[in-house]
């Protein structure tokens, strides 16, 4: 089924080998370099994850698409990677299957804003091939198995609504505009990439709705953890809070501080309210625990290799004692009851 995410529902709910790019902001954006293998991947003008994330400016609103409503300062220029020669955004990770409008063109790709839909087809992506090779740097792919380690197709802005999802019908991700189009935000992109990774793991994952919430909270963890990631790797600015999920998306319909979710809420298993997206800070909570008592490595391969041991339908109960299990395999007595305290601290039941 497809996965969707936010809108309106979490208003309700609630009432992260060697890699190039140039750090930092951009005051002046030269032309991308050519794509050719003498000339390296070409630079692309891109968000520092989002304009709120690098500014910590909370005060940002959309302005109808308007490039004046972001300072330059949002913007950096970074290689698009792994492109696969054929002239599109197109590689080994990622390729926009179709958009709205015109096809970016690789030669432009340093000059686009977030006035020309194009500037989206650029983000989704580069942040699409990130969120991979971030899981190829943890081994998945190598001495682990692949997640997801495939050319992920992308649609921009054909759908007519303000909403992403991925669907399991293709195994594809389709992002939607409206207010802050949402591929304009990198933890958006990379959530919807998270649902991608968990189908891949267990194809059809979500069938429940304890299932389904740990799917919007391995989106959410996904989206800060590589975000994270690269704000390290490439000496990018972080003035906003890590824990707030998607907070340039959310400007159009949350109040400041614009957050669709958090990744450290207090809930706990008690506080299930029926909501996939609203119960799913329960599970993010967890994984968060997990990433500050181990570290974002340790933490993150285990996190990412017990979800190969889901069930399409499964509980938070059995999730939570087949990471507890992974942990142990992996790492130890140690880092397994490391995660056993994560998932008890939430209540979950049966984590003794």
């Amino acid at each position: 089924m497809a996965r969707r995410t936010h809108r309106g529902l979490v208003a309700a709910a609630t009432a992260t080998v060697a890699l190039f790019g140039l750090a930092g902001p951009v005051a002046a954006l030269p032309p991308a370099t050519g794509a050719g293998p003498e000339a390296g991947p070409p630079l692309a003008r891109i968000f520092m994850v989002n304009p709120v994330q690098s500014t910590g400016d909370r005060t940002l609103t959309d302005g109808k698409d308007g490039a004046a409503a972001v300072p330059e300062s949002a913007y950096t220029l970074a290689a698009l990677r792994n492109l696969d020669g054929s002239g599109s955004l197109s590689g080994k990770w990622a390729y926009v299957r179709s958009d709205t409008g015109a096809s970016a063109r690789l030669a432009d790709v340093g000059g686009y804003d977030r006035n020309d839909d194009r500037f989206e087809q650029v983000m989704a992506y580069f942040w699409v091939n990130e969120a991979q090779e971030y899981l190829q740097g943890l081994g998945f792919g190598s001495e682990l198995p692949g997640a997801n380690d495939r050319a992920q197709p992308v649609r921009i802005n054909q759908w007519g609504a303000d909403n992403s999802f991925f669907t399991d019908k293709k195994a594809e991700i389709r992002f939607g505009k409206g207010g802050v189009d949402d591929a304009e935000d990198a933890e958006v992109i990379v959530h919807e990439y998270g649902h991608a990774v968990h189908h891949a793991q267990v194809p059809g994952f979500g069938t429940s709705p304890e299932a389904g919430a740990i799917g919007e909270a391995f989106g959410d963890y996904l989206a800060v953890a590589v975000g994270s990631h690269a704000a390290a790797k490439y000496g990018w600015p972080g003035g906003a809070d890590p824990a707030c999920v998607a907070d340039w998306d959310a400007v159009a319909y949350t109040a400041a501080p614009h957050c669709l979710r958090r990744t450290d809420s207090g809930k706990v298993y008690a506080d299930r309210v029926g909501e996939v997206h609203a119960d799913g800070e329960i599970w993010s909570r967890a994984l968060s625990d997990i990433r500050g008592a181990l570290g974002a490595r340790t933490a993150d391969r285990i996190i990412v290799n017990a979800q190969f041991g889901f069930r399409p339908d499964t509980s938070f109960q059995d999730a939570a004692l087949t990471t507890v299990a992974t942990a142990q395999r992996m790492y130890g007595t140690s880092a397994a009851n490391a995660v056993r305290d994560a998932f008890r601290a939430r209540q979950i039941p049966g984590i003794a």
